[in-house]
């Protein structure tokens, strides 16, 4: 994850190119939030990092790619075992996520997630029913049926894609093949925004 961004060690920019930076970022870059942003030193460095990108974005308009950032910061909170952190930046998430454009099925499932995970319980769980009555993709109702029961168990923690997917019987049924081979590429992308890199392959 350290090296999804670069940073510019003099303004604190921060972008997955430096060299590139969206038109409005100057604008952004040079109001006092994003300063204060920068110099908040309570906050992990690499998060930190993740959070002056995600302020970046959000004022330039791509709210949904902020909640992204967002997430990612959080991911490093769980990393550094700061659950306070990474509770606030989920609930940040979220809010990003539903401030923006209507959000896919997939996205439904990251907003549900993310409240689980920051013990939203309420929350997660009435998000969880809305999806789950909205017929979805059988892949993303059975990642749902997995949140549900982790909601019902008050379980904020880390749990594989592939715990969502029934298990095959000793001879596994034509039908399960058929949804696992039709899953493959939305659960593949499920694993990469639920969990991130290789360390974070679950949720």
């Amino acid at each position: 994850m350290a090296r999804w961004l670069q940073q510019c060690p003099t303004c604190g920019y921060a972008a997955p190119d430096i060299t590139r930076a969206h038109p409005a970022a100057a604008q952004a870059v040079g109001a006092a939030p994003f300063r204060a942003l920068v110099a908040e030193t309570s906050y992990p460095p690499l998060a930190r990092r993740f959070l002056v990108w995600a302020h970046v974005l959000e004022e330039t308009g791509s709210l949904h790619a902020a909640a992204e950032a967002t997430l990612h910061a959080a991911w490093v909170a769980d990393d550094l075992s700061r659950d306070d952190l990474a509770r606030l930046w989920r609930l940040e998430a979220v809010a990003l996520w539903r401030g923006g454009p209507p959000l896919d099925d997939e996205q439904n499932v990251r907003v549900i997630d993310a409240l689980r995970r920051a013990a939203a319980w309420p929350d997660a769980a009435a998000s969880a029913d809305t999806q789950r009555r909205a017929a979805p993709a059988e892949a993303i109702a059975q990642v749902i049926s997995l949140e549900q029961r982790l909601i019902a168990e008050r379980d904020t923690g880390r749990h594989t894609i592939a715990s969502a997917l029934p298990p095959p019987a000793r001879r596994p049924h034509a039908s399960h093949q058929q949804i696992a081979g039709k899953s493959e590429g939305l659960l593949s992308r499920l694993r990469r925004w639920l969990g991130g890199n290789g360390r974070h392959n679950n949720k």
